[in-house]
């Protein structure tokens, strides 16, 4: 039988392995939630509101390589927009399933509900434009043609794309038309090999080259690739703090977190020192750069980016990563170089009153990770804490450092626990960006799934008082909830949940998470300005950038 436009849709979708679709339920966007309730292969997974479960989607595609997202017009999808602007950042394919009212309500423009009253339906179609990659309106007629464009731009870009299904099309027959495999761009072949000469060239006649290795070589699936070549050259490599954890970070080679002159100020006059720096994927950002504090001679560097190189300051463009790694791991060969020793957190250490610091709290924590965890931190005081504690093999640790909206981290965990049930998922969340996305969690409970969750209260939002000239200003306060009894509150049954005040018994807590087999829920406790230096040191960059009010 001829599948309808929104069958044809939702088949397609799984066949790039998803298999859970976020999102709210609404009257236009009712025969998507109808199709994908009927589907044996997909879960309608059914978030809290839209923007959680764009942030959902987002930690989804994170550990699955793509996800997708339904919302009803209007209201649904600008609900959603912050979440999929996120994702356009930070290069996460997200396929954004918007149900649009009929086409012939929206030929004669009455007066409709979702709407601004105008008769203007595409206003909407046309904001989200600015985040996606590419976008399509579906009809019988265009719905194969278009979903092969469609996925062959998420493909190329990483990025989100919007498809609109007027409900009427969504339910009739697709026009019939082979399905033309998808292709993604290639580079031009006299660019693509005076590139490669140039970087061969460059390195080859180094003294002192390392690599930097950046998030886009996740984001293109291309770990075993920068894996082989760093086997192949042997270069020292480290990574920036968006890029955490993107390759082994027990490998040899691997040297630590570079920010900038921030801290770790050997591996800052190391990588600075290199006569040669090639940069795989990794972006040159405030945050990774430790507020623009790094120090790299563009003379020295080699970028290679999605869809451009740069050396020596000139940019070759129409180069893809894909195809660029891929003749490099072919060619290079072994390349002399010094390198210097990784260190992790040490070991924790407890004052004489107990309480928690950062000088417990984030060592002992890189003793807890195991290998094959998924990390989700808030981009806030406790990512910021674990950036440079030193990773076990293959954990996948995410933050969302270059958009950095609050209370992702929630629904981001929820989406990455779904996308791989059987991996260990760690959400720690500061308990200001927990308040804004909170009611997520009651959906780790419908669908089983077991994360441990460490909410980190230091009674208000402490990145906000480290940034600010004003830190005791009450804009930084936020009312103290009862946190370790949220879970029972959402319907979350046999959770284990304890609120911690010490260091013994947070030593104690996380002893009984190595031995039980439950979710959890555990409310950590500091003091209101207790922090990492890095954190501290952040602050005192942007305060001293940061114009004063006048009184």
């Amino acid at each position: 039988m001829v599948q309808t436009v929104i069958e044809h849709v939702l088949s397609r979708l799984q066949a790039l392995g998803i298999n859970d679709i976020f999102g709210v339920a609404g009257d236009y966007a009712f025969p998507i939630n109808d199709a994908v309730c009927a589907s044996p292969n997909l879960r309608w997974v059914g978030n809290c509101n839209e923007l959680n479960a764009a942030y959902a989607a987002d930690g989804y595609a994170r550990v699955k390589g793509f996800a997708a997202l339904a919302t009803t017009f209007a209201v649904g999808e600008l609900s959603a927009l912050n979440g999929i602007a996120g994702a356009y950042a930070e290069r996460l394919p997200i396929f954004h399933l918007v149900g649009m009212p009929a086409s012939h309500i929206q030929k004669n423009q009455p007066i409709m509900h979702h709407t601004l009253g105008d008769g203007d339906f595409e206003v909407f179609y046309k904001v989200a434009q600015s985040f996606s990659c590419a976008h399509a309106i579906l009809t019988p007629e265009n719905c194969v043609s278009e979903m092969t464009r469609l996925i062959a731009q998420a493909f190329a870009q990483r990025r989100p794309v919007y498809i609109g299904i007027p409900a009427d099309h969504a339910v009739k027959r697709i026009v019939v038309q082979s399905i033309k495999p998808f292709t993604l761009p290639s580079s031009r072949p006299d660019t693509l090999k005076k590139v490669l000469s140039l970087i061969v060239n460059k390195l080859s006649h180094s003294e002192s080259p390392c690599a930097l290795l950046g998030s886009l070589i996740s984001r293109f699936d291309l770990v075993k690739e920068a894996e082989a070549l760093i086997k192949i050259t042997h270069l020292p490599y480290a990574t920036m703090f968006m890029d955490k954890g993107v390759l082994n970070e027990t490998h040899s080679q691997y040297i630590g977190m570079y920010s900038g002159h921030l801290m770790n100020p050997a591996i800052a006059e190391f990588i600075e020192g290199c006569d040669c720096i090639l940069n795989i994927g990794a972006m040159m950002s405030d945050v990774n750069t430790g507020c623009f504090t790094a120090d790299l001679d563009t003379n020295n560097m080699i970028h290679i980016m999605d869809n451009y190189v740069v050396i020596d300051a000139i940019r070759y463009s129409d180069i893809y990563i894909y195809e660029l790694l891929a003749e490099l791991r072919d060619i290079l060969t072994f390349i002399p170089s010094s390198s210097i020793k990784v260190h992790g957190l040490g070991e924790p250490i407890s004052n004489a009153n107990g309480k928690i610091t950062s000088d417990y709290l984030y060592p002992r924590f890189e003793q807890f990770i195991k290998q094959n965890d998924i990390v989700i931190a808030d981009t806030g005081t406790f990512s910021m804490g674990l950036g440079f504690a030193l990773l076990p093999k293959e954990v996948s640790f995410q933050t969302q450092s270059l958009w950095g909206s609050i209370g992702w981290a929630t629904p981001a965990a929820l989406g990455a626990a779904l996308a791989a049930p059987h991996r260990r998922v760690i959400l720690a969340t500061g308990e200001g960006s927990h308040q804004l996305t909170v009611q997520e969690i009651s959906l780790f409970a419908r669908w089983g799934l077991k994360p441990l969750i460490f909410v980190l209260n230091n009674d208000g939002y402490l990145i906000e008082r480290l940034f600010c000239h004003e830190p005791e200003a009450y804009y930084n306060d936020i009312h103290p909830w009862n946190y370790a009894q949220l879970p029972a509150t959402l319907g979350c049954k046999n959770w284990y949940c304890q609120k911690v005040t010490t260091c013994d018994e947070l030593d104690r807590v996380l002893n009984t998470l190595e031995r039980i087999d439950t979710a959890a829920y555990i409310e950590i406790v500091t003091d209101r300005y207790e922090t990492s230096d890095l954190l501290q040191a952040m602050g005192k960059i942007i305060r001293a950038e940061t114009p004063k009010h006048l009184k």
